[in-house]
């Protein structure tokens, strides 16, 4: 009776150790929230250890969330060596064999000579967190009380790094998100940025395009009566010695002379020689445009600014920003007009119509006009500030029949021209019809030879080029064909003519008392006329009273 109570009492001394070293285990959860799994391994092995007097106890993370795997192990204290012992997963495979199933349940210690019970628990329901081994010389190892305490520690201890490796994941799913989103983020900005740029440069570009547009519109409508300067006469080479002189600066050019005389042709070529010879060029026929139009044209205007006006609209100066603008018969500009383009010429700047905000433009200006301009002035239908804005730089072209030297040249130019057109070879030119072409006057100018050249060129059947002289008769601007252009006898009467309007108006050419009002010519005309004439103006002089 006495030996039954002594051994009640060993139970439940061993069954209250086993409840606090249960109660212990169960604690230990707490301390591993949000703990490293290292933590919770050291924490394992040394409850274990102590509570169930091991010998050696070892533990093996699968791999954590690329981490690579973790192996930890503890030693009695009366174990300990120098050096430390070390167990690992590959010293216990070479002894026990790769399959821990397999394993016996008493080896031979791995850091000491004798033997040891050892028992091998899973982390996991499979293992799949790892495994722990733990191993003792005591002969009583692993009673029902050992088993239950290993059991619940290992359980405990599998939850804990489950959610550890949870945690890990959550984190380094957390980071990779942040990392991409900070990429993503910053590849969005950049990208934004790159977009925003693209959308100035596509803007850019879509003003740009839509300038440029207009010239080369024009450009592939216009049908320029010349694709070069042909000729070497004299006022010819005088004319392009003052082209080559001007068209490197930014000066702005009057060109004047008659219609048909080449006054684009020379504009285009001070354009080419120019800085601004990669730009737009832009040319404009003030007088083939109406006058109600002329100024949206030129300068542009807003929608709404008048009847037909649904888009805004830009304007020739704008279309030839950073180029070359040709204001051709500029003599034709209605008075308002005049205004504007004077203040471009001054402020360097437009406004569109229906607005007064100013648009910055840097345009080089060239005009030109037939028109004897100063008499327009003095008649009141031109400005004389602007007429001073525009004659800066004066270049007068000559009529034909000052360069008459250079008919032969244009004959053969424009038979070239125009051969290739109509599919035509000649193979040489009648002398009379060139004889007849250096004597007619030419009242079209070059524009007039052209039209007859081609039409000589597509009305021939033979291989040698012929003008039939009834085309210049028929086109003296109607005149009866008794009446011949002026030479001989007729030549002479002109003179007179034009020698006493001289005597009348002291010499004066023009203004409006000069020799040129009263003869209802342009003034430049008149100049040629008294300089082919051999007449002497300036002896004149002497009869102002």
């Amino acid at each position: 009776m006495e030996v039954q109570v002594e051994h009640t009492a060993e139970e439940v001394k061993r069954l209250r150790l086993c409840i606090n070293d249960l109660v212990s285990v169960l604690a230990l959860p707490a301390m591993w929230s949000g703990a490293e799994p290292t933590r919770i391994l050291n924490n394992l092995l040394d409850a274990l250890l102590g509570m169930l007097q091991l010998d050696l106890v070892y533990a093996r993370l699968q791999d954590t969330v690329g981490d690579g795997p973790i192996e930890m192990f503890r030693v009695t204290p009366a174990l300990e060596l120098i050096p430390p012992p070390q167990v690992t997963w590959e010293t216990l495979k070479n002894r026990l064999g790769n399959d821990p199933r397999k394993w016996p349940s008493r080896i031979q210690n791995p850091i000491g000579n004798r033997e040891i019970s050892i028992v091998l628990l899973p982390l996991g329901l499979r293992g799949e967190i790892g495994l722990v081994v733990a191993g003792t010389d005591r002969a009583d190892f692993r009673s029902q009380t050992e088993k239950l305490l290993l059991s619940v520690a290992v359980n405990q201890a599998a939850i804990g790094l489950q959610e550890a490796r949870l945690l890990r994941e959550q984190k380094r799913v957390a980071r990779e998100l942040d990392r991409r989103v900070k990429e993503r983020t910053t590849e969005l900005a950049t990208a934004n940025e790159r977009l925003q740029r693209a959308f100035r440069e596509i803007r850019t570009l879509k003003d740009q395009l839509q300038k440029e547009n207009v010239a080369l519109r024009e450009e592939i409508n216009f049908v320029s009566m010349f694709e070069d300067i042909v000729g070497s006469s004299e006022p010819l080479r005088k004319v392009l010695n003052q082209l080559r002189k001007v068209a490197p600066s930014d000066s702005t050019v009057l060109i004047l002379g008659e219609t048909g005389t080449g006054k684009e042709l020379i504009a285009r070529a001070i354009h080419k020689q120019s800085s601004r010879s990669r730009r737009a060029f832009i040319a404009v026929n003030c007088a083939a445009i109406p006058k109600s139009l002329i100024a949206s044209e030129l300068f542009g205007h807003e929608k709404g600014a008048f009847t037909g006006a649904t888009e805004r609209r830009i304007g020739r100066f704008e279309a030839a920003n950073g180029g070359t603008i040709f204001l051709d018969e500029v003599g034709d500009l209605p008075t308002e007009v005049q205004i504007s383009l004077l203040r471009v010429l001054q402020e360097r700047e437009v406004e569109h119509v229906g607005s007064n905000k100013p648009i910055p433009v840097d345009v080089r200006v060239l005009a030109a006009t037939h028109h004897d301009l100063e008499k327009l002035v003095s008649d009141g239908n031109f400005r004389q500030d602007l007429l001073y804005r525009l004659n800066v730089v004066p270049i007068e072209m000559p009529s034909l029949r000052e360069r008459a030297a250079d008919i032969p040249s244009l004959v053969e130019y424009f038979i070239a021209r125009f051969e290739k057109r109509a599919g035509k070879k000649f193979k040489t030119i009648d002398k009379n019809s060139l004889k007849l072409l250096q004597e007619y006057e030419w009242p079209g100018n070059v524009r007039e030879l052209q039209n007859v050249i081609e039409r000589a060129v597509i009305l021939s059947d033979s291989d040698t080029f012929a003008v039939d002289e009834t085309w210049l008769r028929r086109e003296e601007s109607g005149l009866p064909q008794v009446i011949r252009p002026l030479n001989g006898a007729l030549l002479q009467q002109e003179r007179i003519i034009i020698e006493a309007a001289l005597a009348a108006s002291h010499g004066r050419v023009a203004g409006p008392a000069g020799a040129a009002v009263k003869l209802g010519i342009p003034n430049k005309t008149l100049d040629s006329k008294i300089k082919r004439l051999g007449i002497d103006k300036y002896r004149f002089k002497s009869h102002a009273g």
